[in-house]
């Protein structure tokens, strides 16, 4: 099993709120809109640097995406930013009308997704909201796993043509992967080769997933894990080859096990290579409110539940 180590944890939307910062730079056709979250979302240092090309939209996100979609007739890239239950359930029909069906150069971004939102509860966490964006014709989805990826991203969304989704969240997890990476859209990340069971993990998950890697190399078992950091488009290749050589898989998220990427991958393998899958994601219902390290070990979104996935989908073979 390769070792991963890091030296800092922070936050995926600090990732968001510097890789803002530095499209800014890079393209001044970048601007930036919030519906009364800055803080949350991190975007005080694009608006301390470029104030013209920000707009404050205030407590009303499904304006906010209707003038997101305006702003790309005129050339500009925008890039919204709310909790990702605002940035999705609440404004779907004016993203499906108004940025997907009219296929608008729009990136949703999306904080605060998913259980770790904590104390917040059920109300707030959405878990629906990666089913709601693949669903969309032309929705790019991507979910990085750490700050540094989250960074990444952002910036790789400024050469990408077409509406986005990106999914980040609020809690500090392991920083490690490379500062100075190259983000590709729809490219999986091989994190470690194995022979006995495929483990494909998203976002927060993936930390998660090796941990897993390790616990299982203690019991004999090979894992092959990869980070499948864009849901949509999938990279089918990846997922296939792996398959082939381990004859199973685990799919790991913090988001519904209906519509996700354990759906995606099923939907894949059930088409084109038949093969024992288990998931690792909360089964069919709301959260609640609680600390986040509490909630995920409640739903059974950790490293122990990935062993224990791996080890009875192995059985199945």
């Amino acid at each position: 099993m390769k070792k991963y180590t890091y030296t800092e944890s922070k936050d995926t939307r600090s990732g968001f709120g510097a890789g803002l910062l530095e499209a800014g730079r890079q393209n001044d056709k970048v601007v930036a809109l919030c519906a009364d979250l800055i803080g949350s979302l991190k975007m005080n240092d694009f608006i301390k640097e470029f104030p013209e090309r920000f707009f404050q939209i205030g407590i009303a996100e499904a304006n906010m995406m209707g003038i997101a979609a305006g702003l790309t007739i005129g050339g500009k890239i925008p890039f919204t930013g709310t909790f990702a239950n605002f940035s999705t359930g609440r404004v779907y029909d004016q993203i499906r009308q108004s940025i997907a069906y009219s296929d608008k150069n729009v990136k949703i971004c999306a904080s605060h997704a998913g259980l770790t939102l904590g104390e917040d509860g059920a109300t707030h966490q959405i878990l629906e909201d990666i089913g709601l964006m693949k669903m969309l014709p032309g929705m790019t989805v991507i979910n990085p796993c750490d700050f540094n990826q989250t960074k990444a991203a952002t910036l790789a969304l400024v050469n990408h043509v077409g509406p986005a989704y990106l999914r980040f969240g609020r809690p500090v997890v392991p920083n490690f992967t490379p500062s100075d990476q190259v983000f590709e859209i729809g490219k999986a990340v091989m994190l470690n080769e194995g022979t006995d069971v495929t483990i494909i993990a998203t976002g927060h998950l993936v930390w998660e997933a090796i941990q897993a890697g390790e616990e299982l190399e203690k019991l004999g078992i090979n894992a092959e894990i990869i980070n499948i950091h864009t849901i949509k488009p999938l990279d089918e290749e990846a997922v296939l080859n792996s398959v082939s050589k381990t004859g199973c898989v685990v799919t790991a998220e913090e988001h519904n096990r209906l519509g996700g990427l354990g759906d995606s991958v099923a939907q894949l393998l059930a088409t084109k290579r038949p093969t024992p899958q288990e998931f690792v994601a909360v089964n069919d219902s709301f959260g609640e409110s609680g600390k986040p390290a509490q909630l995920m070990e409640k739903y059974g979104l950790n490293a122990a539940s990935i062993v224990a996935a791996a080890r009875k989908v192995i059985t199945r073979k």
